[in-house]
Formats: C-alpha cells, sequence, structure tokens
C-alpha cells in the first residue's frame, strides 16, 4: 500500500497545516466482501486523501480552493477525463450514475460542447412535513428543467459529472506556448505535460519521494500565485457561491452547454438542514454570493464573453439574472409587510375600492400568481399545506436572509467587510430533530434572524386588530378591505411564528426577549409612522 504524507510528528490544526496526500487505495487492490458461502472479492478503485495546506496569513478561497487543488492533484494521480463533484453530506445512491452521465459526455453530437451533466440534489432525512422548504422545489423542479431547454442548468456545486478540459479554459491546444501554459497553470512541468490529450500516467517512471514532492506543490496555497487559477482557470474565486460564478463566467459563458438528468431513483442523496437556525444561515450565504455577482462587473445582464460567436442566449442569461437579483426581492417585501399596515391603522386607504375596476387588477395578479404556485405543488403531488409551508419559508427568507445577504454584499463590494464561507452544521440535537420531524418550527436562532420576522408579525397583528376595528365603526370596509386582506394574508401564513409566541413551553419557542424586542420595535415604528403622517 503507498503512502504519500508529511510526517507524523506535524502538528494538524484546522486552520494552519501543510499539504497532505495520502493513497490509502491502490488500484487493482481486492477485498472480500460479504460472509460465508456468498462471499466474493471485489475490486476497490484508487482512494486517495488530499488535504491542501492551509496558513493563517494566505487566502485558500474556500470551497473553490479546495476543489482546483483536487484538479490539480488529480491529473497527476489519475488524471481522469470526467470528474464527479460531491459535497461532504452527499453520498451515491445508485451507481448507474456514472454511466448515465457517460450516455451525454460520450455521445457525439452533444459532447463537444457538453461541459457537465448535474443531477438535482436530494435528501435522505426530509421529514413528511418538510417544514424549512429543503426540497428547494422551484429550483430543481422549475426553473433547473426550464434552463434544461435552453443551453443546460446552472451548476449547483454538488451532484454533477464535469469534463476536466472544460474546466482548464482556452489555452488546451497542442500548439500553445509552454511559457503561456506556466503563466495561467502553474510552473509543475508534470501538471503540463496532463494537459496534452495523449499524455499518459505511468507512475512507474518516478518514485514514491517523486510524487510526493509534486502533489505536495500542487496542494501548497504559494502553487496559484502569480497563475490564473481561481481567475480564468479551474473554480472561480470572486464570489462564495463558486458554482454560479464559474458556470456563468467559464462554462456557459465561454459556450459550453449542459444537461440536467433527473432519474426516478435518485442518484445522490444528502443531509438538509433540519433546524431554522442553518437553513436561514446557508440562505443568507447564498444571497451574499449572488447578489455579490448581480452588483459587481460580471452582472448577468450587462456581462458577456470576448468571444462574441460563443454568447448565451438572451433567455439563458435571464435565467441567470433571476438567478442573482431575486435576493433583492426583500426592499418590495417590507414595504409590503410595513407600509400598508401603517395607514391602515391609521385609516387612510391606499389601494382601489372594492367597487372599482382597479380592484379587478389588482386581485387577479394576486389570485394568478398564487394559483400558478399552488398548480406547480399539485403537479408533484403536494398539498395546499405545501403551498403554505413553501409560502411561509419564502416570506421569512425574504425579510431576514435575502435582507442580510444583500447588505453583507454591499458591504464587500465597498471593501467594508471580507468574504466568508460558515458551513451549516447538519448535527442537531435530539429536540430539534424530534420537533423537525413532528412538523414543529424551532426558534433557536441568532436573534438578528428572528427579530426581524416576530417584528413583523406582531406589527401585522396590531394593525389588522386596529384596522378592523377602525373599519367596523366607521363602516370603511369599502376603502379598506384589501389592507385587512393583506395583513390577515400575512399574520395566517404566520400562525406558527404566533404560535411560538404565545401558546408554546417548549425549548424551541420563540424566546421572550426576542418577543420583547420585537414589540417595542414595532410600536417605535407605528409610533414614528403615525407621527409623520399626522405632519406630513
Amino acid at each position: 500500500m503507498m503512502r504519500i504524507r508529511e510526517k507524523a510528528s506535524i502538528i494538524m490544526t484546522n486552520g494552519d497545516h501543510p499539504p497532505l496526500v495520502e493513497v490509502i487505495n491502490e488500484k487493482g487492490m481486492n477485498e472480500e466482501v460479504g460472509d460465508g458461502v456468498g462471499a466474493q472479492n471485489v475490486q476497490i478503485p484508487l482512494l486517495v486523501y488530499v488535504s491542501r495546506e492551509k496558513r493563517p496569513s494566505l487566502p485558500h478561497h474556500f470551497k473553490a480552493g479546495a476543489l482546483n487543488v483536487l484538479l490539480r492533484v488529480s491529473a497527476m494521480i489519475s488524471n481522469s477525463p470526467y470528474i464527479l463533484v460531491l459535497d461532504c453530506d452527499m453520498y451515491c445512491n445508485d451507481s448507474s450514475s456514472a454511466r448515465q452521465a457517460m450516455c451525454f459526455h460520450l455521445d457525439p453530437k452533444m459532447s463537444p460542447s457538453l461541459a457537465f451533466v448535474q443531477f438535482p440534489q436530494k435528501f435522505h432525512n426530509i421529514s413528511k412535513n418538510d417544514i424549512y422548504n429543503c426540497r428547494i422545489r422551484s429550483l430543481f423542479t422549475i426553473l433547473w428543467k426550464g434552463m434544461d431547454g435552453l443551453e443546460g442548468p446552472c451548476l449547483s456545486g454538488t451532484c454533477f459529472y464535469i469534463k476536466r478540459k472544460a474546466l482548464y479554459g482556452s489555452l488546451m491546444k497542442e500548439d500553445v506556448d509552454i511559457m503561456k501554459r506556466k503563466q495561467y497553470f502553474g510552473s509543475s512541468n508534470d501538471f503540463i505535460k496532463s494537459l496534452d490529450r495523449h499524455y499518459k500516467l505511468n507512475h512507474s517512471n518516478f518514485s514514491n519521494a517523486m510524487l510526493f514532492k509534486e502533489t505536495q506543490i500542487l496542494a501548497s496555497c504559494a502553487y496559484e500565485n502569480q497563475t490564473k487559477w481561481g481567475k480564468e482557470v479551474g473554480f472561480l474565486y470572486f464570489s462564495v457561491v463558486e458554482d454560479y460564478f464559474t458556470d456563468f463566467i467559464n462554462l456557459h459563458g465561454k459556450g459550453w452547454i449542459s444537461v440536467y438528468c433527473d432519474p426516478a431513483r435518485p442518484a445522490f442523496l444528502g443531509s438538509c438542514t433540519t433546524n431554522l437556525s442553518d437553513v436561514l444561515v446557508q440562505s443568507t450565504r447564498w444571497g451574499s454570493g449572488l447578489v455579490e455577482v448581480a452588483i459587481s462587473r460580471f452582472c448577468p445582464l450587462l456581462h458577456g464573453p470576448k468571444q462574441k460567436e460563443k454568447q448565451m442566449s438572451v433567455l439563458e442569461r435571464m435565467c441567470y439574472a433571476e438567478l442573482a437579483f431575486f435576493r433583492l426581492n426583500f426592499i418590495p417585501l417590507w414595504c409590503f409587510a410595513t407600509i400598508p399596515q401603517l395607514y391602515l391603522l391609521n385609516g387612510i386607504p391606499l389601494y382601489p375600492e372594492v367597487s372599482s375596476w382597479y380592484f379587478i387588477v389588482f386581485s387577479f395578479i394576486f389570485v394568478s400568481s398564487q394559483s400558478k404556485h399552488i398548480q406547480e405543488i399539485f403537479s408533484i403531488g403536494g398539498s395546499i399545506q405545501t403551498w403554505r409551508k413553501e409560502q411561509r419559508m419564502w416570506m421569512i427568507k425574504s425579510v431576514t436572509c435575502h435582507l442580510y445577504g444583500s447588505l453583507d454584499a454591499f458591504m464587500k463590494r465597498m471593501g467594508m467587510r471580507e468574504a466568508n464561507f460558515l458551513p451549516t452544521n447538519k448535527a442537531v440535537d435530539d429536540g430539534q430533530l424530534k420537533r423537525y420531524q413532528m412538523g414543529i418550527l424551532d426558534f433557536q436562532a441568532s436573534k438578528m434572524l428572528i427579530v426581524p420576522v416576530v417584528t413583523l408579525v406582531i406589527l401585522n397583528l396590531v394593525c389588522l386588530f386596529g384596522g378592523v376595528t377602525r373599519m367596523v365603526i366607521s363602516g370603511s370596509v369599502n376603502e379598506m378591505f384589501v389592507q385587512v386582506g393583506l395583513s390577515f394574508f400575512i399574520v395566517s401564513m404566520s400562525s406558527p411564528i404566533v404560535e411560538g409566541m404565545v401558546v408554546r413551553k417548549d425549548k424551541g419557542r420563540v424566546p421572550i426577549s426576542v418577543s420583547i424586542l420585537s414589540a417595542v420595535i414595532s410600536m417605535i415604528y407605528l409610533l414614528l409612522g403615525s407621527l409623520i403622517i399626522m405632519y406630513w
């Protein structure tokens, strides 16, 4: 068994350690599987563990940096033309997924321009209720299938088979000068040789010590200095959503296409987040990365590749723009959740009367959008409860994750803070897991994430009660109907939050301190807003 590793005396810490490459199983090694008469020997494939170098003073570029190290090291060990990328919490549920992907990759008509085959993310631990909308139905059953009819779906960060040379960029031609290749790919002669399509690995030509030295160099922090790694080669470093950005700039942006493969039996399964805190943290991180791209020079509506003949279609570009700009919906949602309610409490109508023809326009837009949402859910076997849960989580994420993610992106663009990557913790305590399985929201999260939601619920409760009282007394049902209906819709969708504040006594309820702080903020807003309206 071949071992390529550092000396055991070196102390390894999470953020400060040298590179480590260890070949655990050599290719062709046999292992006995099964007991008794049915036991048989199976061949175990080459298995290699890689840990890139990390130093506190040098950037490691999060997940994109790790993928680029694996890309380089694997070129020295196997140099396989196709690569499967999985997150640490995903596993292969169907071994035929490779064959399914190769049906596309080896298609002579499609293969020259095909970059990757994307499978949907599915999870083994989603409860029947799915109270946190972890299936991400709108993405994997609607948007990705729609994009598959164009140039293909966006890279999803996991569950895809990608062509190695698609990540190497345009310098794969054999007539490219070697010095120019080194400017792009680094100084490793062995890695440069691996770019040649005719190059065959032959580890017998060099000793384990030489392989060890080369992989150590390729996995070091300093290797990417003065190269195009993370800029034009491999997975790109500009945003923490490296999958979206790499795909838009380096893959679809340069003429490659992709394919969406969604077999009846899930090809891959993983662990979804099962508590509200991790769901909101994860969505905030995604929102920050996507908005950062939207407000940069790489804006999907404006950025175009240098090769004019390889430009994306307008519809494909609009799909990328929708993903990038969607998080900015926190602006209209905060307006809809606060301004009409303030005017309702003060008895001032903002919308057309029920008897007006303009009321038909408002009601048609709302009813048609919700009907389309319900129709999509019914088409995949969902129910009205599924619609309510998806609507609720969309509202919660919009006023919290999308707000904080967008603010974080603007602060990073202005140089006020550095990029960060907070992986979600999929391990939860027994109480949280039990509540998740029972379909009960768990509000054990940061106050910064919970207070905005609770504040809006209290605000709408107060305005709904006060507005209905005023409406009954004054007889202004015709004028105030839309504003009352809007507040009622928000409150009815937020009933689990009201229950968490008032009824529940378990550990996962809304903390009393959060309720008090939210009530104070709501009262301050209503008082200041009423004064402004009064003296306007």
